[in-house]
């Protein structure tokens, strides 16, 4: 068994959930791919791997994975939510032409900012153009 394999087992384990051949295909998928993909992305390469695999199952998934702590849903305005896998403290940055989304290192919040509240958990997104959009933004100013 390799190392992800083992990995993404004792995940299951851990958080208690049941490994079914769906849930499996849809965490290694993400954990091979650091990419922070869409339910759709994520369907359409599971069934490529398996047929059997149905829209619906793979959301189900997802929403499983989620709901136990072994993935991490990026919700964005207006457009399709997105799955990570790593659940080290980090934020988001989304790029508001291309749609990228990037890992940014966690910052911590000051407890005087937050007032009295009791805060369990926080994600930050950051929206803007990413660098290369920026710089083809910047080019196409130039070139007028």
């Amino acid at each position: 068994m390799s190392n992800l394999n083992a990995r993404i087992s004792e995940a299951f384990v851990t958080a208690g959930v049941r490994p079914t051949p769906q849930r499996y295909a849809v965490l290694e998928f993400l954990a091979r791919r650091p990419v922070h993909a869409t339910a759709e992305e994520i369907f359409h390469a599971v069934n490529r791997k398996d047929p059997r695999s149905s829209r619906a199952t793979v959301y189900n998934s997802l929403r499983s994975l989620t709901h136990a702590g072994l993935v991490r849903e990026i919700a964005s305005c207006g457009k399709a939510a997105r799955f990570d896998t790593n659940l080290c403290p980090h934020h988001h940055f989304v790029c508001d032409s291309c749609g990228a989304v990037e890992d940014i290192a966690w910052v911590e919040i000051p407890q005087s900012a937050l007032g009295g509240r009791m805060v369990r958990n926080y994600d930050v997104v950051f929206r803007g153009l990413c660098e290369r959009c920026a710089r083809s933004d910047r080019e196409a100013g130039e070139r007028q």
